[in-house]
């Protein structure tokens, strides 16, 4: 079932930029372009995230923050062309989530929406464990176990591999990878998954013929689960 985001701001190419994008993460979106349209749409949609402009027509973001935040606790991203410390402070004081100056770019919109659901999401519901035959991936003890066998393995290169195998079968662009497993400021070249990837094969070769680690060419990487099997995540 996809995930639901409520966006509210006023300037038309802003809000049907972040639709485009969000939707293609996943989401489903709704656009309210006034506070008043945006309080009507959040009783209404009941979204799972918001991204929410500061400066919008009838009931500015802060009064938006503040009349939501008096009934629900759902993740708010405030955006504003404001970057003092003060509207940072303040915005975070009164209950929102995040916050992204303009200008910006979608890669750091994106990643810190994903980042902000993880955090709300709870560690509890978070796997800390994925095994598949032959294969035990543990983010408690940061351990590779391939047959049986413990493989050291550097922080990074467990972390993708972790990532990737948390969601089977998806494909994952060389960008996403990286706002995901490196982190949205990381300035690296793209080519730094390409070499984890490598790696990663080395150390996974001839495990199993139930999963692999593909190249979706002109796309990126995906961990494929190639015959039907029993696989299973821990929990904490």
């Amino acid at each position: 079932m996809s995930r639901k985001m409520l966006i509210v701001e006023d300037d038309d190419n802003i809000s049907e930029l972040f639709s485009l994008y969000m939707e293609r993460e996943g989401f489903r979106t709704e656009i309210a372009r006034d506070g008043e349209e945006a309080l009507q749409l959040f009783k209404e949609f009941s979204p799972d995230i918001i991204l929410l402009d500061v400066m919008i027509p009838k009931l500015d973001g802060w009064g938006v923050l503040r009349e939501i935040r008096s009934e629900s606790k759902v993740p708010i991203i405030m955006i504003t062309a404001k970057g003092e410390t003060t509207d940072k402070v303040s915005g975070l004081q009164m209950g929102a989530d995040d916050y992204i100056v303009k200008p910006f770019e979608m890669k750091e919109v994106i990643a810190r929406v994903h980042a902000v659901m993880r955090r709300v999401g709870g560690e509890k519901d978070k796997a800390k464990r994925l095994t598949f035959e032959n294969l035990e991936i543990n983010m408690e003890s940061f351990e590779l176990i391939v047959c049986g066998k413990r493989i050291d393995t550097p922080p990074k290169e467990l972390e993708l591999l972790f990532f990737l195998a948390s969601s089977p079968n998806r494909v994952y662009t060389r960008d996403q990878l990286l706002d995901e497993v490196w982190g949205f400021d990381y300035f690296g070249d793209s080519r730094t998954v390409d070499v984890h990837i490598k790696r990663l094969r080395e150390k996974l070769e001839g495990a199993s013929d139930k999963w692999r680690l593909k190249t979706v060419w002109g796309v990126g990487y995906k961990f494929e689960l190639t015959k039907p099997q029993d696989a299973s995540a821990d929990h904490k």
